[in-house]
């Protein structure tokens, strides 16, 4: 869609942060250390499980990681809203791969099981984004989506009904 890969690299992802990859005013990724993943292994606007589009990327788990210093001391785990946010970026990501006008917010999620932890002696995690609604309209354009977070292949975190809009406003 809009000419896009459907595979992104660290530096993509520092490119989309900076404004550069989809263009000024429009979505873009938080810049490190809250850019939540590491690379995009794919993406579309008309694959995953209902065929709306999906995403699936990866974050490299490193005992030095910021959050894991401060919560807790002595008992590091990364906080479960970072999981959260890294399938709300991606979910904006993908519509702004689409070609798909303004800057992204999250507009809420209807359901978050977290089942697991991630601890510094995980390696990786997987995000699964499986859209179930795109609209663009003349007034909206907005993504809902079910997503999940798998550590070292374990399902942890379970979302249902991610909220993501873009605006030019």
């Amino acid at each position: 869609m809009a000419g896009f890969p459907t595979s992104f690299g660290k530096e993509d992802l520092l490119k989309c942060a900076r404004g550069e990859l989809f263009g000024p005013g429009n979505a873009q990724l938080p810049a490190p250390p809250m850019l939540m993943m590491d690379r995009i292994t794919d993406i579309s606007g008309d694959g995953g499980k209902h065929g709306k589009g999906h995403v699936v990327a990866e974050f490299d788990i490193t005992p030095d990681l910021w959050f894991f210093e401060c919560h807790f001391p002595g008992n590091p785990i990364m906080p479960g809203c970072l999981g959260l946010d890294g399938l709300w970026q991606l979910t904006g990501f993908n519509l702004g791969w689409r070609g798909w006008q303004g800057r992204g917010y999250a507009l809420g999620v209807g359901e978050v099981k977290l089942t697991g932890m991630v601890r510094p002696d995980r390696k990786m995690l997987t995000y699964k984004v499986d859209f179930t609604k795109a609209v663009q309209t003349r007034r909206l354009t907005m993504g809902v989506a079910d997503g999940i977070v798998e550590a070292d292949g374990d399902v942890i975190y379970e979302v249902k009904d991610m909220k993501v809009a873009l605006s030019e406003s």
